[in-house]
């Protein structure tokens, strides 16, 4: 209502087109699965974007009560206490989260994956990638690799990287689009194996 001008995308269908070049990014309930079944691992979660610049990003997790805040110029958040700077962690030290249907391993989309997985110290599968970038942001994780992401799913929490000092970059590999976010040197050697 305050900014009428500002374009709306949600993962439901809502969608308004921008006359200032801001659009909100909503997602009411990524990890739907998870929330359908009673697990813990699910959140809600917005973004605001300037252009092609993420402004910001807010995720609601409703099971431990917190409310996290970032973006690019506005340090990261959790229930308005400033998260630590995240270390720098190397691919090799790094807990990998993504997720990847297992027809697709077969596939060029599973054969770019398996470059990166492989060079990987553990992976996780938990099914909400807003959530599991809060976890990233506060250092709990160490890398998002993930194909086909769609905005919802990816600029809330790729904001809340951001303002932690951590780095997302997007990839072609294997006939698809991979969105990467971490710390700095996991995501640039993951962009590399991708690629590679």
């Amino acid at each position: 209502a305050e900014h009428p001008g500002d374009g709306l995308l949600g993962e439901e269908g809502s969608a308004r087109e921008s006359t200032t070049g801001r659009v909100w990014t909503i997602d009411p309930v990524d990890g739907t699965y998870n929330f359908v079944r009673g697990l813990d691992w699910w959140c809600s979660a917005l973004a605001l974007t300037d252009g092609d610049d993420i402004v910001l990003g807010a995720i609601y997790s409703p099971t431990e009560d917190a409310v996290y805040v970032g973006g690019p110029e506005l340090p990261t958040t959790r229930n308005g206490v400033r998260l630590d700077a995240m270390p720098d962690t190397p691919l090799a030290l790094a807990c990998l989260t993504t997720y990847l249907h297992p027809s697709k391993l077969k596939h060029p989309v599973g054969e770019a994956y398996v470059r990166v997985a492989s060079q990987a110290a553990s992976i996780r599968i938990l099914g909400s990638g807003s959530m599991d970038l809060t976890a990233i942001a506060q250092g709990k994780l160490h890398l998002f690799c993930q194909h086909s992401v769609p905005d919802w799913d990816r600029l809330p929490g790729a904001a809340l990287v951001l303002g932690a000092g951590g780095a997302t970059t997007q990839v072609e590999a294997g006939g698809v689009t991979w969105s990467l976010a971490g710390t700095p040197t996991a995501v640039a050697e993951a962009a590399e194996a991708l690629t590679g």
